[in-house]
């Protein structure tokens, strides 16, 4: 159910999915209150009767938003109880999911309902995805998709484990997953996105898959992403 996890946001945690390769992922979803009282729902998990009530006591559902092109599966159904509110797509979203309206495109333009509040960038340069990582400034939260990941240990078992230990899905802190350093062929683009990144006066971070960190939030980015950084 709804968490709250600092001043105006809140944490939902949904059903596990399956990926590809049968790998197993838990599902995470964020809403954040701006101060108009309209609500920003961020990679919308599974939608129940419970979760929708308990998000309509909060304020005015108006922006759905996918942060990259594997986070997508209930974005629909949240759009077909919510017509009215503005759906924003990741870059190659659109192009995967026509049955889907989308109001908007998130680039490195600011986002100008939620510019003063929320801030965001697009990490360019990722073969996989291109990942848009927000940044609420009222309570100095980060949130990351699938850049950074932290799975326990016995999540994943047999072969998969294994995969997982090597692709660092599974180590001791938070880390970003071999296969995305791997799949950032164009670094000077990912670097430039990595600064605007670090700028921001980070506190606490919000994963997908992984727990969140509630303090040192920039001093944890700049270890994450030592290996881009050089």
């Amino acid at each position: 159910m709804l968490a709250e996890f600092g001043p105006n946001i809140w944490i939902a945690d949904g059903p596990t999915v399956t990926a590809a390769a049968r790998f197993h992922y838990p599902t995470r979803m964020v809403v954040i209150k701006l101060a108009n009282d309209d609500l920003v729902l961020w990679s919308p998990t599974a939608l129940t009767e419970a979760l929708l009530s308990t998000i309509e006591t909060l304020g005015t559902v108006k922006h759905l938003l996918a942060p990259n092109s594997l986070h997508h599966t209930f974005l629909g159904d949240w759009q077909r109880v919510y017509p009215g509110a503005t759906v924003y797509a990741p870059p190659g979203l659109r192009e995967k999911r026509p049955d889907i309206r989308f109001d908007a495109d998130l680039t490195d333009s600011p986002i100008a309902a939620w510019a003063e509040e929320i801030d965001h960038a697009v990490m360019w340069g990722n073969r996989i995805t291109k990942e848009v990582v927000f940044f609420h400034r009222e309570s100095g939260t980060a949130i990351f998709t699938d850049l950074i990941q932290q799975f326990p240990h016995g999540w994943f078992r047999g072969w998969r484990a294994l995969v997982a230990r090597l692709d660092l899905m599974t180590a001791a802190e938070p880390s970003v997953p071999r296969k995305f350093r791997v799949a950032f062929t164009d670094r000077y683009a990912a670097r430039q996105s990595l600064r605007h990144i670090l700028a921001w006066p980070t506190e606490k971070l919000i994963v997908a898959h992984g727990p969140p960190i509630t303090n040192g939030g920039q001093a944890f980015l700049r270890r994450a992403f030592r290996w881009l950084a050089k």
